[in-house]
């Protein structure tokens, strides 16, 4: 029989700080040195049946556990537990040593329960207490920091010479002054855990024989060891709210320990901390050899000499600030002073690398799990694309079995809520053959998984089932249509025949033509996945042909007697639907030909009323003019007419934009058609001073959209004046800006400056290269 209960007058209560790598080294230490035969944690009494699992190989923390409830998924709570939490290492401790280990705070299926305003929430505990016990001991300490000031107690001060449990006999002195100032610090849960606890370590206590150790956070010790009657405690929990819940494991990462949130208090430096538990020896040496290989991975110039010289310079900071050891901010300044050259730039690369971390846990394959859960994990293992705590992005060539299925998981998982990846537009990127996402898996996943099980036992059937539900309680017809563009993007198959059937009532029913010309952009991108993912469009090119029609119907009494902010709406209306148009082609009109013409006529239509708003005006008589519907000639004598001095001014400058503003190229247009920038300048001299105040921030707008180059060319031509734009080149063809022949004058010109690029060419003689008077390399 060892010591433990015999020479003790109680348990043996080790008040720690949850994710503490000091806590974590005493109480390993004392566990060592005790050898008692029962440890509790606090924790939901709910997981020790998965507790076996903790002793895995391929069980890697952080890991935290999921508590949610069976009929509402989404109420859940976590415990996480990092390589350096106390009760990770008191847990490793009794597996080790083939000692029982149980959970002892509340259950979770009260914590669940509970009203939010009074709920004990994910692992509370001190993060919850009004007075912060590690600030109140600090402030009294004269520190203005609790973290620096736990490094400097705890920290950097060892496990105590000779005597293991000196750390925790002083840390229950100080709670027990705070506990009997503040009391349970305002929470009344406080007390109901508590006494849960007090009874689970009776019980363990009348049945130990070697002793029994509990690790939970300092707060609780006085009240731990506080003699209560075994009624009162009990009539504490009489009556708690109960409800039916599930318990399992699920990875956790450091960048969610870094956060206010989950067991415990959250902690600023995860990263520093598992290097504070981990590191044998010199840890200010190890740690800033890290910092410097980090650095230099990154191109940074980042020798030997500085990761001495950074170590001096903590060290040094260290005594001046009366510090054991130097902690996290001297090892901080540091670096900026030595590695980064001041600069806070590579600084917050450290922070995100190293103090914070990107690490993600590992739990194994036989943890239980919902049926979705694990056909989640069996097709991210075939498809080897494994959750990663890092941000990452991932390149699909849909045209590839393997990248086709993995875009198909990630729009299912999507449409599930569960937000995985996040497909990004990359610059250049063109196609419907290619992709692009942006990961990055967050331990909170693991709620939206258990949420959408209740749609399917796999992902396919769960994403189906979402997808007809959301279908048919949509509110809009542009909802529907984005909905019918994911069932395609995910390959759902039986899903679409539902979506397409209320769509197909919802656009007979819908007579507003700005929501159907909202839904037509979607439902046309949809057309292009065909052939990359294989899913027949057949009907969905039926309904989009409808939906055009009824638009080209609609569309110009719908553009009669528009505001300022309805008519801007509007515009952007004909342009999306400008867009569906190109993409649908020659695509048959229902009884009117084909959808191009159809379009065409429409714009015409628009561009001719009086009734319409100038901006819509403009904006079709670009559009055909884009189109080659338009000759130049007529675009310029529509501006024309509108630039007249009949036309109010407003009337014109909202013409103007839609006809070169909206990002449409329209300063290109300007620089290289000079008639109409002549149109457009000779107007706004003309426009009466009463009135230029009016149009100014409408044209302001206009022509602020464009490139600066293009502002400048403008500027340009304009300060030439209409005399000198283009007067060679006008007289001779008739055309602004072109002349009947190429000036082989001017060309020659830039011969030199192209030698001067290019360089010479030595095997053509001395000409320096060039052939025919041209450069080498440089061709008619």
């Amino acid at each position: 029989m060892n010591a433990g209960k015999a020479d003790t007058a109680g348990p043996l209560l080790l008040g720690v700080r949850h994710h503490g790598p000091g806590s974590a080294r005493a109480v390993r230490a004392v566990l060592e040195e005790a050898r008692p035969d029962v440890v509790l944690i606090e924790g939901p009494p709910e997981a020790d049946a998965l507790l076996p699992l903790a002793a895995e190989e391929d069980m890697r923390p952080p890991v935290a556990l999921l508590a949610h409830a069976v009929d509402e998924p989404g109420r859940s709570a976590f415990w996480p537990l990092a390589g350096f939490s106390p009760e990770w290492v008191a847990l490793r401790w009794a597996l080790e040593h083939r000692v029982p280990a149980r959970f002892i705070d509340l259950p979770a299926t009260h914590t669940l329960a509970w009203e939010d305003d009074e709920a004990p929430g994910p692992g509370a505990g001190d993060e919850d207490v009004r007075v912060d016990p590690l600030g109140a001991l600090a402030e009294a300490a004269g520190y203005d920091d609790a973290e620096r000031w736990w490094e400097d107690v705890v920290e950097h001060r060892g496990t105590g010479e000779g005597d293991a449990t000196a750390s925790f006999t002083a840390l229950e002195e100080a709670m027990t002054v705070l506990r009997e100032e503040y009391g349970n610090g305002g929470h009344r849960r406080d007390l109901v855990r508590e006494a849960h606890m007090r009874l689970r370590i009776r019980e363990a206590w009348r049945q130990s024989e070697d002793g029994v150790a509990v690790v939970c956070g300092a707060w609780h010790v006085p009240a731990l060891r506080r003699k209560t009657a075994v009624a009162a405690d009990r009539a504490l929990l009489k009556g708690l709210p109960k409800v039916k819940t599930d318990m399992t494991w699920v990875p956790w990462t450091h960048h969610r320990l870094s956060r206010t949130s989950g067991y415990g208090a959250g902690i600023d430096s995860p990263g520093w901390y598992g290097h504070l538990f981990d590191a044998p020896d010199r840890p200010v040496e190890r740690w800033l050899t890290r910092v410097a290989g980090l650095l230099r991975a990154e191109d940074r110039i980042v020798s030997s000499a500085h990761v001495i010289e950074a170590v001096r310079l903590a060290e040094t900071l260290a005594v001046l600030r009366g510090r054991p050891l130097p902690g996290l901010s001297e090892t901080t300044d540091a670096v900026r002073a030595v590695m980064c050259e001041g600069s806070d730039v590579p600084l917050a690369l450290v922070r995100d690398r190293l103090v914070v971390g990107d690490v993600l846990g590992e739990v194994p394959a036989t943890a239980p799990a919902v049926p979705l859960q694990r056909d989640l994990t069996r097709i991210q293992r075939r498809l080897r694309l494994r959750p990663e705590a890092g941000e990452r992005e991932l390149e699909l060539d849909l045209r590839k079995e393997t990248d086709a299925e993995r875009g198909r998981l990630l729009h299912r998982l999507r449409l599930l809520g569960i937000g995985w990846g996040e497909p990004v537009a990359v610059r250049g990127g063109t196609g419907t053959f290619r992709e692009t996402w942006r990961l990055r898996w967050e331990p909170e996943l693991s709620v939206r998984v258990a949420e959408a099980g209740v749609w399917g036992t796999t992902v396919l059937a769960a994403a189906t089932a979402k997808a007809e539900a959301d279908a048919v309680g949509a509110r809009g017809l542009a909802e529907v249509t984005g909905l019918a563009e994911h069932c395609l993007l995910a390959a759902l198959p039986e899903a679409l025949p539902t979506v397409m059937r209320i769509l197909t009532d919802r656009a007979a029913l819908d007579t507003d033509v700005g929501h159907l010309a909202q839904a037509l952009p979607a439902l046309v991108r949809s057309l292009r996945y065909g052939d990359v993912r294989g899913t027949g469009t057949a009907a969905l090119a039926e309904v989009a042909a409808g939906l055009a029609e009824r638009i080209f119907v609609g569309l110009p009494p719908a553009c009669a007697a528009l505001d300022a902010d309805a008519a801007d709406e509007m515009r952007r209306h004909v342009d999306a639907v400008h867009g569906a148009v190109g993409l649908l082609g020659d695509a048959p009109a229902p009884g009117h030909g084909k959808l191009r013409s159809r379009w065409q006529s429409v714009l015409r239509t628009l561009s001719a009323r009086d009734t319409v708003p100038g901006v819509i005006r403009g904006r079709s008589v670009r559009l055909l003019l884009d189109d080659g519907e338009l000759a130049r000639d007529e675009a310029a004598r529509l501006m024309g007419l509108v630039l007249s001095p009949g036309t109010p001014p407003a009337d014109a400058a909202a013409w103007i934009e839609g006809f070169v503003g909206g990002g449409s190229g329209g300063g290109l247009l300007l620089v290289h058609d000079e008639r109409l920038l002549g149109l457009v300048d000779t107007w706004l001299t003309d426009v009466p001073a009463e009135a230029f105040t009016d149009v100014l921030p409408l044209l302001r707008r206009t022509f602020s959209a464009y490139e600066p180059g293009v502002r400048r060319i403008l500027g340009e031509l304009v300060r030439r004046g209409p005399g000198a734009r283009g007067s060679a080149a006008t007289a001779v063809s008739g055309t602004p800006g072109f002349a009947p022949d190429p000036d082989t004058a001017r060309a020659d010109a830039v011969l030199p400056v192209l030698r001067l690029l290019l360089g010479p060419d030595g095997d053509d003689g001395d000409d320096g290269g060039a052939r025919d008077g041209r450069p080498a390399g440089v061709t008619a």
